[in-house]
This record gives structure tokens, C-alpha cells and sequence, in this order.
């Protein structure tokens, strides 16, 4: 059994989609990056690719490659799996927090989580996803941004 954690912060912007775990959420910014900059997804492919020791996500999809330029997340993290299973791994379970004043993402749990069980190939039991406020303090408490922190669990069955 391998643990991998991880973490990504984006700007919110005017004129951007807002994805989170995948799921399309209506509000009045999207988070501002070179692919559709989903900070839950990304903080899961760097908790997964941490644990597989493959590196971070800035290594397998970087930001100089125009090729990945306004990417859908939920495609890379398709890549990430394979890559994991590929090398013998599977996934058991992630966690992960969403860090942000708004929007509230309770009523977007099941479909985020249905959507990444989806992806990872896990049950939905074997993922939780959880929304937290900074209480109005630093960057994600004024509204200027989004975070989030995954942990990932993984085995090794085969290689």
C-alpha cells in the first residue's frame, strides 16, 4: 500500500468555465490556468502520481506544451489511471478538499464524486470529497481563488 498527497491552488478569472472534480459548476468566474485548471482533479493526479512515485503533473502535463492548452482535467486524470495501472497499481480510495468561500459545492458532491469514482474505477464508497471555507481569510476567503488537497491511497498487484 502507497499513500500520495497533493495540492493545487488557481486564480479565479471572467470569461472561464468553473470545473471541480470534473463537474461543470455554474458561477460567475472559472479558475484561470492553461487547461480548464480543475484544482480537485489536479490535487488527485499529483496525490496518485506521488504515490506511484511518477512525479507531479507539471512533469506529465506541462504548461509549455500547447498541446494541453484549455485540456479537460477529467482527460488527463484518465491518463494518470492508465499510467498507474500500467505499472500495477491500483486505486483503494482518495479524499479529497475543496477550499473555497464559494460556491458552495454540497449540492455538486454525488456527481463529483460519482464522476471520479467513475474515472479512478472505484466504487463511490471509495470516494469522499469534502468543501471547506477559510472563514473570509487569504486568498480563497476574498473569492480571488480556488484550492484543494487530495490523498490518495494505492496498491501494488502486479509488476
Amino acid at each position: 500500500m502507497r499513500v500520495g498527497i497533493g495540492f493545487d491552488a488557481h486564480m479565479l478569472a471572467s470569461g472561464r468555465k468553473l470545473y471541480l472534480a470534473g463537474v461543470e459548476i455554474p458561477y460567475e468566474k472559472g479558475l484561470s490556468g492553461h487547461s480548464d485548471a480543475d484544482v480537485a482533479l489536479h490535487a488527485l493526479m499529483d496525490a496518485l502520481l506521488g504515490a506511484s512515485a511518477q512525479g507531479d503533473i507539471g512533469e506529465k502535463f506541462p504548461d509549455t506544451d500547447p498541446g494541453f492548452e484549455n485540456a479537460r482535467s477529467t482527460d488527463l486524470l484518465s491518463c494518470v489511471v492508465h499510467s498507474l495501472r500500467e505499472a500495477g497499481y491500483v486505486i483503494k480510495c482518495v479524499d479529497i478538499v475543496v477550499i473555497c468561500q464559494e460556491p458552495k459545492i454540497a449540492k455538486y458532491r454525488r456527481e463529483m464524486r460519482e464522476n471520479i469514482a467513475k474515472l479512478c474505477g472505484v466504487s463511490i464508497e471509495d470516494v469522499s470529497i469534502k468543501g471547506k471555507t477559510t472563514e473570509g481569510m487569504g486568498f480563497t476567503g476574498r473569492g480571488e481563488g480556488i484550492a484543494s488537497i487530495a490523498v490518495a491511497l494505492i496498491e501494488k498487484i502486479s509488476g
